[in-house]
């Protein structure tokens, strides 16, 4: 099969569409013919081995796991021994932790759900990693309820567009952080107020809020204290340094120990339930994945090129022929 790998770290001009060996499913796990699958963060930090601890997970000199890519949807092709909620023929969507940017991938029964009628391949791939971190960021970490006010920095992003219908259908209130290119985007996806960072700070008002979700990793400790009320909770879903995220962490845990505001980072799960609950949403029409650009297989580096400039509206998705 046609898969793109990578023999080293790198930029993605290391990338490269090579024939490997098509996978066999485990006993759990379900061979997917891949019809797309999303772009995420976590591919380019991968790619370039930044930050340098990826390295003590993937290899130090060079990495384990060279194939990339973690949302998935496609066609089931076979399923292990001890698969019973899928069959061969399914239409399906997931996380599959690595290896979606390829024609065949493997993919943990747990980690998948039926495909929404009313959503395409692509739209199906765009969903998993970042609606995961969104809901799980707003329900688990964030502890969510209906009236919350909520401040959403990056909110035009592939888990920031999540975010915001996430938040409204918890029945929070919501604002937005965005450029002026976004913020009707990101008003349509049901955010109440939005910021305009390119023409103002976020801390520019007096406003505090039950919630901080920063999925870009810029704000600092003083910042996330300036901006919560005093029990309220602060989540670092994106960094842009980790000296930064440490400082924050730290910064948190000291708050919270003396009766002050939290602030924490978290990290998504796949699992059966939430992806179900996906499945749901999606096929009522209650969430919507926001897709900025598709590229084929054969064009990946130039997708992680785009994605890296964390410009992105919404996802992008590479298309598997």
């Amino acid at each position: 099969m046609q898969a793109i790998v990578f023999e080293t770290y790198g930029s993605p001009d290391v990338l490269q569409l090579k024939e490997i060996a098509q996978p066999t499913p485990k006993e759990n796990q379900v061979l997917i013919k891949v019809q797309a699958a999303g772009t995420n963060p976590l591919d380019w930090h991968k790619l370039r081995a930044d930050p340098f601890i990826v390295r003590f997970n993937d290899g130090w000199l060079k990495p384990k796991n060279n194939q990339l890519g973690a949302d998935v949807a496609g066609i089931v092709e076979a399923v292990g021994s001890g698969v019973t909620s899928f069959k061969v023929g399914d239409a399906v969507f997931g996380e599959c932790g690595g290896g979606s940017f390829a024609e065949y991938v493997c993919v943990p029964e747990r980690a998948l759900a039926p495909k929404p009628d009313n959503l395409s391949f692509a739209e199906a791939a765009a969903v998993p990693v970042a609606a995961l971190t969104a809901l799980q960021a707003l329900r688990d970490s964030g502890k969510v309820q209906a009236g919350h006010t909520i401040l959403i920095n990056g909110a035009s992003g592939g888990v920031g567009t999540f975010m915001v219908q996430l938040a409204k259908f918890y029945k929070a209130e919501v604002t937005a952080v965005s450029s002026t290119r976004n913020l009707e985007l990101v008003k349509s996806l049901g955010a109440d107020h939005v910021i305009d960072y390119t023409k103002e700070p976020v801390t520019a008002s007096d406003q505090k809020y039950d919630l901080v979700l920063d999925n870009v990793g810029n704000l600092t400790a003083a910042q996330f204290r300036q901006l919560l009320k005093p029990q309220g909770i602060g989540v670092m879903v994106g960094f842009t340094t980790i000296g930064r995220m440490l400082g924050n962490v730290l910064a948190g845990s000291w708050w919270a120990r003396r009766g002050g505001p939290s602030l924490s980072s978290m990290l998504a799960r796949a699992n059966k339930e939430d992806m179900q609950l996906f499945h749901d949403l999606l096929a009522e029409g209650v969430l919507k994945p926001v897709i900025d650009s598709s590229y084929a297989l054969a064009e990946t580096a130039v997708a992680i090129r785009h994605l890296e400039t964390g410009r992105a509206r919404g996802k992008i998705v590479i298309t598997v022929p």
